[in-house]
């Protein structure tokens, strides 16, 4: 089932988070920006457990980000991560938002979403704040990707 966040998530959502984030693949984030954030986030819940995380963060007036996803082990592959974004692309549209971007170490899972590659450059300067907790600024080595919606 994927439904929108709610507080008693919150912890769980930092428990995934931090199991990706220690790897480097994305961003860590505090339990206090979880609860600033709280919103932003679906997740995938099976047997009462949170197993997969998604964020859409509204950017601008016509821009979104897919960021923090993130499927746990054993449940990846089955289709989870691909809801996930769903869900938010969907709720994108709901709100007016014309484009959605990610910054992705897996850009072929997006194109398969109908994502497209672009240079990171033709993104507004805005997105970058998060970017400056990373470690890998300002060499980042992550895919830029955006999807148009109609």
């Amino acid at each position: 089932m994927i439904r929108k966040a709610r507080l008693k998530d919150v912890k769980e959502i930092q428990r995934l988070i931090k199991l990706y984030s220690s790897r480097g693949e994305i961003l860590p984030r505090s339990l206090s920006e979880l609860y600033d954030q709280l919103r932003d986030f679906f997740v995938s819940v099976q047997n009462r457990k949170v197993v997969g995380i998604c964020a859409l963060h509204i950017c601008w007036d016509d821009l979104a980000e897919i960021r923090s996803l993130a499927v746990q082990e054993e449940d990846r592959n089955r289709g989870l991560g691909a809801k996930l974004v769903k869900a938010c692309l969907e709720e994108s549209k709901e709100l007016g938002v014309q484009r959605v971007f990610a910054l992705t170490y897996q850009p072929e899972f997006f194109e398969r979403l109908g994502f497209t590659r672009v240079d990171k450059t033709v993104l507004p300067h805005k997105i970058w704040t998060d970017c400056l907790k990373c470690v890998k600024f300002p060499d980042c080595d992550e895919v830029a990707v955006v999807k148009d919606l109609d």
